[in-house]
């Protein structure tokens, strides 16, 4: 069972994560009203990893005996100065998460919730890969401007990943 601090804790995290899922949505309609379709597809699939994050949450709450909570989501934001934009947007939506993610990391220790702890380890490690790879996609744009080939190759290569493919 969840100490209630804990209880809490996670469901906020549960939601963080649903919020997250939703925020990439939102990214993912502007990169397809900006004819990007492979950014747009990698978004989706960034949205599709996110609930898959927020059902492990869902899951664990209600395994160690807790009641998962539903709190309202935020209206997510579907329009973006630039692609540029969006993923500085995303890298700081990931930070945001990771924050979360560390904060919970803490409380579980403290608590002394060793199960709560080692389950996270997986989250921590996923919150590196996240940020590298949204960071990696802000450098690339970076690089080759707002126009150009360069942005058509980018978003090709984006393309590339599909929802459910389990990874950044």
């Amino acid at each position: 069972m969840l100490t209630k601090n804990v209880e809490s804790a996670m469901n906020d995290q549960f939601q963080q994560e649903l919020q997250s899922a939703y925020v990439y949505l939102g990214m993912s309609a502007y990169a397809e009203s900006e004819s990007f379709p492979g950014m747009a597809e990698w978004l989706r699939a960034q949205w599709d990893e996110e609930l898959l994050h927020a059902m492990k949450f869902y899951t664990f709450i209600v395994d160690r005996g807790s009641l998962v909570e539903f709190k309202t989501l935020d209206a997510a934001p579907n329009k973006y100065e630039s692609v540029l934009d969006v993923f500085e947007s995303a890298l700081d939506n990931e930070r945001k998460v990771t924050k979360s993610i560390n904060e919970l990391y803490e409380l579980v220790a403290n608590e002394k919730d060793f199960a709560s702890q080692a389950w996270l380890d997986w989250f921590a490690t996923e919150q590196v890969e996240e940020e590298k790879s949204v960071g990696q996609i802000v450098d690339d744009l970076r690089r080759v401007g707002g126009a150009g080939e360069g942005l058509y190759l980018i978003d090709r290569a984006l393309g590339g990943r599909s929802t459910g493919d389990g990874g950044a």
